[in-house]
């Protein structure tokens, strides 16, 4: 997979303000305010920053949580993780493996078959519809 650096600068003229303050600092937008957390569109969303493609549509499912979910990446090697104990609690956060964009993080109350919920914010993604 390649690899994709820039600085800050750089990221901040690609990027709208919620989308560097999501990506590239860690940020989480509000719940139920993303444009893809009810999108129930074919295709694949692709990552913000590099365009790596991430989630496929068909693994996206209602958490009913404001934000949109999925049950696994498109390829084990889309997405990295990290230990994230920020907010006084020990979570999973989940990262762009070319970029290391902030997504979101993983937990494992999702449904069948992997019981994971992919929770990603919507300004770091963009669907590429089918």
């Amino acid at each position: 997979m390649k690899r994709v650096r820039k600085t800050d600068e750089e990221w901040r003229e690609q990027l709208t303000p919620e989308q560097f303050k999501v990506t590239r600092k860690g940020g989480t937008e509000r719940a139920f305010t993303g444009k893809y957390h009810d999108c129930k569109d074919p295709g694949v969303y692709r990552c913000i920053c590099c365009d790596a493609p991430l989630f496929d549509a068909e693994t996206k499912f209602d958490s009913g949580t404001g934000w949109p979910s999925f049950t696994q990446p498109i390829m084990d090697q889309a997405v990295t993780e990290k230990t994230d104990r920020s907010l006084f609690m020990k979570r999973t956060e989940v990262l762009c493996a070319s970029c290391d964009a902030h997504l979101g993080h993983v937990f494992p109350d999702g449904p069948a078959p992997t019981g994971l919920r992919y929770c990603m914010n919507s300004a770091a993604l963009t669907l590429k519809r089918k």
